[in-house]
């Protein structure tokens, strides 16, 4: 679709979402009446800046039902965030809504070489999670076997794949990553599986560790992009360039703006992106504030698609570590790693001691560098920490602890633990 439909698109869906929420949601009412701004002043996709910001602790507030549009009688199904930093985050769809988010997903799937006649292995968490859910309902509807096996049960998910030829593999990069490693611990190579691609979303990852995972397991692996408040995976995805994510922008408008200004920033600058759902019915978020970090483009992509692209997120505006005054991303510390020639098997520990940032990382060292020689440990720890040092601008204590040894995780992984008391 030329730009000019889609813009066109966006205008008609926008001004009838805004009204429709301004008519259902009370609290998103009094938030644009405050603003002084109505449903009359929204007349084209430009005027979406003119709409309040929608952030987390809105959604937090307003728990359980206080941001639903429509009667609950029409809601067909929930899902719902970890909850981990506070009050979980309840989404509600109609199916409508899950037809849309299937079709954001069979997206993605296609995208990455997907047809009936594949087999798709979902290995994301089912449940309140959306990644389950949702590749498994775009599996079906591109027509794929589908293989819903949910996360963990390592054996059986190697079983399956093996004698079901699963062809694609859904998961988070870090499980993608620990079932490469678990293959060939059990004598397979990477030919030896039926696997053409993966799609591999919900967490951060670097190029670094695409690049090892498509070698470990002889694929072509895509990254996915979406959040549970916008409805699940599926907002945005890889196309076979793997040169950022295609936003499904028929049915999701983005901005980036400045996380401190609000300011909306120009195409190609880096900051935080915002979305607005244009015809979810039941939980239809405005200008809702994710805390990604991401630059957008629309330079013409070789694939044909002419959705604007998004890069990986470049961090999270939230989750951002400030150490010693510096700024830094965990995946800063993984792409030193790979580089140096280590697993992305990793923990990074942040502490406070006597005023000062101590910066702590845990790593793993490959079966084939192991040495239990004091001196050699010490030399490679060094070498490390002066990598990462060139990388960050701070020293970190580097450990270099034996294989097996850090926490493999089937889900998420947990990389980062601040015990610092930085909040009351």
């Amino acid at each position: 679709m030329p730009h000019d439909a889609i813009r066109a698109l966006q205008t008609e869906k926008l001004v009838k979402q805004v009204r429709h929420v301004y008519d259902h949601v009370p609290y998103y009412r009094d938030l644009m009446d405050k603003k002084g701004v109505s449903p009359d002043d929204i007349k084209s996709i430009d005027d979406l800046c003119k709409l309040p910001f929608l952030s987390k602790a809105d959604l937090r507030e307003t728990y359980p039902y206080g941001m639903l549009a429509v009667p609950l009688s029409d809601c067909v199904r929930i899902q719902s965030t970890s909850g981990t930093t506070g009050k979980r985050v309840i989404a509600y769809y109609t199916q409508h809504d899950i037809d849309l988010w299937e079709e954001c997903c069979a997206r993605a799937i296609v995208a990455a070489g997907g047809s009936r006649d594949d087999v798709v292995q979902v290995c994301y968490g089912y449940g309140l999670f959306t990644g389950g859910s949702g590749l498994h309902g775009g599996s079906h509807k591109v027509g794929s076997l589908t293989l819903p096996m949910s996360s963990g049960n390592t054996d059986r998910q190697i079983q399956f794949m093996m004698d079901l030829k699963a062809t694609m593999l859904c998961c988070t990069p870090s499980y993608a990553a620990y079932i490469g490693e678990s293959l060939r611990d059990r004598g397979y190579k990477p030919e030896d599986n039926y696997l053409k691609a993966g799609i591999f979303g919900a967490e951060p990852w670097t190029e670094e560790m695409r690049r090892d995972i498509e070698k470990s397991l002889g694929i072509k692996a895509y990254d996915i992009y979406g959040l549970t408040e916008t409805s699940g995976p599926g907002v945005a995805f890889e196309c076979s360039e793997q040169h950022g994510m295609h936003i499904n922008e028929d049915h999701f408008a983005v901005e980036v703006i400045d996380p401190d200004t609000g300011e909306v920033l120009p195409e190609g600058e880096k900051g935080e992106l915002v979305f607005t759902s244009l015809d979810k019915e039941a939980f239809p978020l405005l200008r809702y504030r994710t805390r990604d970090i991401c630059v957008l483009t629309r330079e013409k992509c070789p694939c044909g698609r002419t959705h604007v692209r998004m890069s990986k997120p470049l961090g999270r505006s939230d989750d951002m570590l400030i150490i010693r005054g510096v700024n830094v991303f965990p995946s800063q510390i993984e792409t030193v790693l790979i580089n140096e020639g280590y697993a992305p098997v990793y923990r990074i520990e942040v502490d406070r001691v006597n005023n000062s940032d101590t910066l702590d990382v845990f790593v793993e060292l490959p079966p084939d560098r192991f040495t239990d020689t004091v001196s050699g440990i010490i030399s490679k720890e060094k070498k490390l920490g002066g990598a990462i040092r060139t990388m960050l601008g701070i020293s970190p204590i580097v450990h270099l602890v034996p294989p097996k040894t850090i926490e493999r995780s089937e889900g998420k992984a947990v990389r980062v633990i601040d015990k610092r008391k930085l909040h009351d």
